[in-house]
């Protein structure tokens, strides 16, 4: 039973992608570190945020973003799912114990470390020439990318509050799962 509602919980994350947001106010971290939290065999905590949001994505990529891309967009992001492993990695060895302090304190050390890896591959992928390919392009790519990087912050507060709280209340309905 908690096997379901933590993978229907992450489903349901990664749904709400397709609903307007601010940019790059997201649910990828919240999902990465909700798995990480509650799945008992740490493999689903890798496997069921990344098929959630390849899935998502393919979705978004191939139907809402379809005019920028030529052809199917199988994998158009691959710096995301990168980030989307570390985070995983991150949760799973700092969210031993579920509790507020330990729940901010990760969300905002995976918000800086996604900042850190999809702005790398931005400038590592970069197809416009907008950053030379140097340290200066590199530093310029991070500094392009500031005025995102408090929606990350937002994103991801908002969605491990709704995830890891949403969680606590499901709990209190299901005794059963105060257990596992």
């Amino acid at each position: 039973m908690k096997f379901g509602i933590v993978a229907g919980m992450i489903a349901l994350a990664a749904a709400s992608r397709f609903l307007p947001h601010p940019p790059n106010f997201t649910p990828i971290t919240g999902m990465a570190l909700f798995g990480a939290a509650y799945f008992a065999k740490k493999y689903w905590a890798f496997i069921i945020p990344f098929v959630a949001l390849w899935f998502s994505s393919m979705i978004l990529d191939n139907v809402v973003y379809a005019q920028y891309y030529d052809g199917f967009q199988f994998f158009s992001q691959p710096w995301v799912f990168v980030s989307l492993i570390l985070i995983t990695l991150l949760g799973t060895g700092l969210l031993k114990k579920v509790n507020l302090k330990n729940v901010v304190g990760t969300s905002l050390l995976a918000s800086a470390l996604f900042f850190l890896v999809t702005n790398f591959g931005a400038w590592q992928m970069d197809i416009t020439g907008l950053y030379a390919a140097d340290f200066s392009g590199l530093l310029a790519c991070y500094a392009a990318g500031l005025p995102y990087f408090l929606n990350t912050i937002a994103g991801d507060l908002f969605y491990c509050g709704v995830l890891f709280g949403g969680y606590e209340l499901v709990k209190q309905q299901l005794p059963q799962l105060q257990t596992l």
